[in-house]
């Protein structure tokens, strides 16, 4: 096999998607030295060598406006990818989490025999039924990041590799609090706070003004806390700025950060996050955390009826239990989110606790998940080339 030349087609659509392309092209790599990758990446997967026929950034679109804009852009370039594919006939398919985007490419290719291989599970076991049935007619093989999806999809009859989530072995399992502390100059002895409102200006639109109601109400409680605000884009920042404003809560102890969410996490005592990849990204640094979210009363009602999971933070949905509090909706008043924050800041056994089995998930993710996808690919790639 790897004398032979090869051609895998590859889509990833945003940023985490292109960091795990990017690494599963370099695990391949010494396996199939001759091998071609085409499809649509971002830098690092084009540094691996990925010829990208569309720049990422065209499918990097969020929000129910946002797509409905874009919508026929995205259809015609997915046309278009969908037959330069047929006609080079790469032996496999990857399609790199971006489902809406690559489910229907990939049910496209497969019907024209063209072996498919899915990394990073939709979100199935948040919402039931429908799209799994869509993965069935769109893939042959599942790459999951979360043991439990594994199971959900062999139950399923669909074919499902656990290989553990990058994230995981990205972040160290030691301490960074000290460290990072120290980089970011700040006290030992003070208590920290992170705010993680999300990544998407539709989430900050949400949640900035109650988050920010929340750090008042412990600024009044506490004795010198500070709070970290890691914000993603000048957008995003615009957002929060103008609800700080509104709520004139120019003397709150707070500093924004571009970016920086790992920072942020790590050099705190206790989060408040908006639910997403950076629960999971605080558990993995080990810190309590109080998961939060809102959105539109119509979108809370259908998810409600679509059959919601008990739990809708990564790290409670893992540990199978309420490790952390979830404040969703109408929940999500700041004074239950300062109370839960303060409980949690103030109760030591809690804290160890928390600690202790987000260690359990950080050692149970922990699997190299590169080197794990590479090796359940080269199986497939070795019957494809036969």
């Amino acid at each position: 096999m790897t004398e032979r030349k090869l051609t895998i087609g590859m889509v990833a659509g945003e940023a985490s998607g292109d960091l795990l392309g990017a690494h599963l092209i370099a695990a391949l790599r010494p396996h199939l030295p001759g091998a071609e990758f085409i499809g649509i990446g971002g830098p690092k997967m084009q540094a691996e060598g990925l010829n990208t026929l569309f720049p990422m950034e065209r499918l990097a679109v969020r929000g129910y406006a946002e797509v409905l804009r874009h919508y026929p852009g995205l259809v015609w370039m997915r046309r278009r990818l969908r037959q330069v594919l047929l006609q080079v006939r790469p032996c496999l398919f990857i399609g790199v989490d971006a489902p809406d985007f690559n489910l229907s490419l990939e049910a496209g290719l497969k019907r024209a025999g063209i072996p498919v291989v899915h990394y990073v599970s939709p979100s199935i076991w948040a919402w039931r039924g429908g799209r799994i049935r869509a993965i069935t007619h769109s893939v042959d093989h599942v790459l999951t990041l979360f043991p439990f999806e594994q199971t959900i999809y062999r139950e399923a009859g669909i074919p499902a590799t656990y290989v553990g989530h990058p994230l995981a072995d990205l972040i160290p399992e030691q301490d960074q609090t000290a460290g990072t502390r120290n980089q970011l100059k700040i006290a030992p002895e003070r208590k920290v706070i992170a705010l993680l409102p999300g990544s998407r200006q539709s989430e900050l639109r949400y949640l900035a003004d109650t988050f920010i109601a929340t750090a008042k109400l412990m600024a009044q409680k506490m004795a010198q806390p500070l709070f970290l605000v890691p914000l993603v884009s000048r957008e995003t920042r615009e957002i929060f700025e103008g609800a700080l404003y509104r709520a004139d809560a120019g003397e709150l102890p707070l500093t924004i950060l571009f970016g920086h969410a790992r920072d942020a996490l790590a050099a705190a005592d206790v989060a408040l996050v908006a639910s997403g990849t950076a629960t999971l990204e605080a558990a993995l640094l080990k810190k309590p955390m109080v998961i939060t979210y809102k959105m539109a009363g119509a979108s809370w009602q259908l998810m409600r009826r679509m059959g919601y999971l008990p739990y809708v933070g990564l790290p409670n949905i893992l540990a199978g239990e309420f490790v952390v509090p979830e404040l969703l909706q109408h929940d999500a008043t700041a004074e239950n989110l300062a109370q839960a924050l303060l409980n949690s800041l103030n109760d030591a056994v809690v804290r160890s606790r928390i600690a202790q089995r987000f260690a359990d998930i950080h050692r149970q993710l922990k699997c190299n998940a590169a080197e794990q996808a590479a090796r359940a690919v080269l199986p497939l790639l070795a019957r494809a080339a036969a």
